[in-house]
This record gives C-alpha cells, structure tokens and sequence, in this order.
C-alpha cells in the first residue's frame, strides 16, 4: 500500500483514478441490470416537482425544465427572451463570475427551449453538486433583466439566430407545418422570424414579466441524472425555498388547449426545398404505440452501414437521388404531429415525396411483411431505449411529463405497449391518417414541389 505522501500529485491522480474506474465497472454493471436504470423517482421537495435518477457516473446533470415553451407565450420572442437572459446577472453574482466558477469547476451551462419548455441545464461533476444547485436557483429567482444586457446580448444574439435560420429551409417547413396543424399555442414559431413584428413585444420588461409567470413553483420542475436522490433533494431544500410558489407577475400563460386543424402551406424560397407532410401523432399525455412503431417503419436513414435500409423512406429516397427524408412522431403533452419530411433538389423532393405517400397507403392496404413489421417494432423500441438512457433528451422529457402530467414518461410502460403492436392496428392507424385530414408544407421551388391534391391527400 503506497502512502499518500509518497506519491505525487500526478501519481495520487493515477491512483484515484484508477481506483475509481474500478469501482464504477462495479456500479455500472450493478446499474445496468437494475430496473430503476431507466425509471425516475419522484417527489415534491418545498414545494418544487423533483425527479432524481442516478446513473452511477462521475458526472451529473441537473436540469430545471419550465413551462415556457412557445405555446405558452402571451406575445412572440418571449421565450427566446428568457432563454438569452439564462446565466446573466443576478442578485448575487455577474455573468462574468457565473462564467468563471462554471469553468473553475469544470461545468457546462446551456439554455434552450422546445415549443412546450424552456429548459436550463447544468453538467459537471457528481461532488459539485451543491454549487450548480444553488447556482440554477438563482438564475431563476434572481436574474436582473437589465436593459443593458438586452440590448447588448439578447438582441444581438437574437439577431444573429434569425439570420441563420432564414436560410433553413428544413426549419421553416416544419414551422409551416406546426402552424397549419395548430395554429395557435403549438402552431407559434419555434424561433421568430426576422419578418416577425417583435417590437413593442421584446424588451427587457416584457421578458421580465414574463419570468415571473413561467419561474415558479408549480410550473417548474427540477430533474437529475446521475445524482443521488438524498443529495438532490437536500440542497433543493435549502436552495429552492426562495422560489415564488406561484406566478409573481401580471403576464398569463397561454394556455388554451390544442385542437388540430390540418391544410396546407407553400412558401417560395431560394435557399432550397423541404416537403413536409403531416398528420396527427402520439402524445405524452396519450402515448399511441402504433404510431411509434409506424414512425419506426417509415424511417429514412440506413441504421447499418453500406445498407439502403429497410425503412419504407429510405426506399423511396433511394429514388430520387441526393434527397433526406425522414419519419419521426413529434410528441407534446396534449397532441402529436407525424411528419414525414424530405429535404433535396426539387425535382427529387417531389418523387420522394410521392413515393412517401404511396408508401403510407400500402400500409394502410395491409401489404406490410411480417419480416418488416418485426423490424419497425425493434426499431421502435431501441429508439425508446436509446433516447432513455442518457443525454440531453432523457431530461427534457423526464421534466416535460411532469409539469404536464404530473409524472415522468416512463420507458418500461413504453416498450410493452410497442409489444402488443399487430399488423392489423398498424394498418387501421394508417388508414385512419390518410382518410383523415393531412397537413402539408412545402418550402423552395414551388414551380416544382407538388400540392397535396397532386400527392393524393385530402387538406
């Protein structure tokens, strides 16, 4: 046994760690075939909604997920607005030394937001746990809103955003798209355009109105992933107690339900072309298993190397070269968009296209193989799976289901749902989707890109 004292800075760091990748080997494996690996445990914690998974790592994130989304905005830019002003200055600190401490501790802090959340997040070291607590706490019951900080970063940042999503045609379609399924409420922008009208909206008063409504108690909730949950829950204690319980501020969240509509949407463009074609999905609130594995079936990307893939848009991809089509379920608390999306040379997006929609509709006329659907439910599956596990998903997820639902999504429930998934109710979801109404956006050349009626869906 080596004493301490003979060994050198380097060499005790060797040691630790060494020592330490022992142990973990010993907790992974542990973990690894422990059902609560994939489960959060849950609980109320001073009044705040606390959700705590440890994955037995050296490092943790911790994540305040907020219902701040889009949907819930009173006036467009609000919630880009409290985005930008995350990690400012607060009571207690500056930006600068918000910085510098992350850094010295060798953290990571990052602000984004989905159409239903907005979500601050923190990653560092498992025994720094204390400090990226107290720090998220502050940063939601103490940030300054100055004008200053506007005008010199959220606007300038703001600005800079715009310029480069303007030329995303991807983005702008599936923006397209949600407006035509929702309009309002989820229908809003992701991120505001640089034609949308933010003045007399956006400024430091309005997002700080704002804050006050969206940072409180009941609608916030506070997620860890590889965190012990006697830990997490004694430093929310202690750091969260000065969290409003309720909204402190006159503005109101938008908080209509959802109603789909469907239609369609074309936008000229010269920056490219994207097709979006979209029906009604699965939600949180009501998870449909037939639509994740119809997700899983239309695909787009080869999973194997050197394969086409046996995902029904990679076949059609595969005849209009140089084109990017993809199938996914986009899920929120209280609806679901399925979008079909391909993205290419104009006279290639619109066979794809076609053959996308022909593709559906031999799924809803029962042709699917046995082979194929055991396929798409794999898919489905290790989909759920992999997107469980880790990352930056795991806790918008975990947190989106709880200030929704009152629970976290949880994966066991998930995957024997996809289990009992048939050929016959894959066909009947399919058919219900193309003799309903579809949503469709086409963004680029529309001398070229098809309307529905020309895609034989009914708008």
């Amino acid at each position: 046994m080596f004493s301490r004292s003979a060994l050198s800075r380097g060499a005790q760091l060797a040691a630790r760690r060494q020592g330490s990748q022992l142990a973990q080997r010993r907790t992974y494996a542990a973990a690894s075939s422990a059902p609560s690996a994939l489960t959060y445990d849950t609980t109320e914690v001073s009044g705040v909604k606390v959700a705590t998974r440890d994955s037995h790592g050296p490092t943790t994130k911790l994540a305040v997920v907020a219902k701040g989304g889009t949907r819930y905005q009173p006036a467009p830019g609000l919630t880009v607005g409290l985005e930008e002003f995350a990690f400012k200055n607060t009571d207690k600190r500056s930006a600068l030394r918000i910085v510098r401490e992350a850094e010295l501790l060798g953290g990571q802090l990052v602000a984004y937001h989905t159409r239903e959340a907005l979500v601050l997040e923190a990653s560092f070291l498992r025994e720094d746990i204390p400090y990226f607590t107290e720090l998220l706490a502050e940063v939601i019951s103490q940030t300054k809103y100055t004008t200053y900080e506007f005008h010199e970063d959220v606007e300038r940042v703001l600005k800079v955003k715009q310029a480069k999503l303007s030329n995303d045609v991807s983005a702008i379609a599936l923006d397209s798209a949600h407006s035509v399924a929702f309009h309002t409420g989820l229908g809003a922008s992701l991120y505001p355009t640089t034609s949308t009208p933010l003045k007399g909206y956006l400024n430091e008063h309005s997002v700080a109105d704002y804050a006050g409504a969206v940072y409180a108690k009941s609608n916030i909730a506070l997620v860890g992933d590889g965190a012990t949950t006697t830990s997490l829950h004694k430093w929310t204690e202690q750091f969260f107690k000065g969290v409003p319980a309720s909204p402190s501020s006159a503005a109101t969240l938008n908080s209509k339900a959802t109603t789909y509509y469907g239609g369609e949407q074309r936008t000229a463009h010269t920056a490219g072309n994207s097709l979006v074609i979209a029906f009604p999905g699965s939600s949180f609130g009501t998870f449909k298993p037939e639509v994740a594995v119809l997700a899983a079936l239309l695909g787009g990307q080869p999973n194997v190397k050197w394969s086409p893939g046996f995902t029904l848009l990679s076949k059609a991809a595969a005849s209009a070269p140089g084109v990017v089509a993809s199938g996914t379920n986009l899920a929120y608390s209280d609806a679901g968009l399925l979008t079909i999306q391909v993205t290419g040379a104009a006279a290639s997006v619109r066979k794809a296209g076609e053959e996308a929609v022909k593709a559906l509709k031999s799924i809803a006329e029962g042709t699917v193989s046995k082979e194929l659907l055991t396929k798409a439910i794999a898919k489905a599956k290790f989909d759920a799976l992999e997107a469980s596990q880790s990352g930056v998903s795991t806790l918008l997820s975990a947190g989106s289901g709880i200030i929704h639902t009152g629970k976290p999504f949880q994966i066991a429930e998930t995957i024997q749902s996809i289990d009992g998934v048939t050929a016959e109710k894959l066909q009947t979801t399919a058919k219900s989707l193309i003799d309903g109404k579809a949503t469709v956006a086409a963004v680029g050349d529309l001398n070229v890109l098809p309307f529905a009626e020309e895609l034989g869906l009914k708008v």
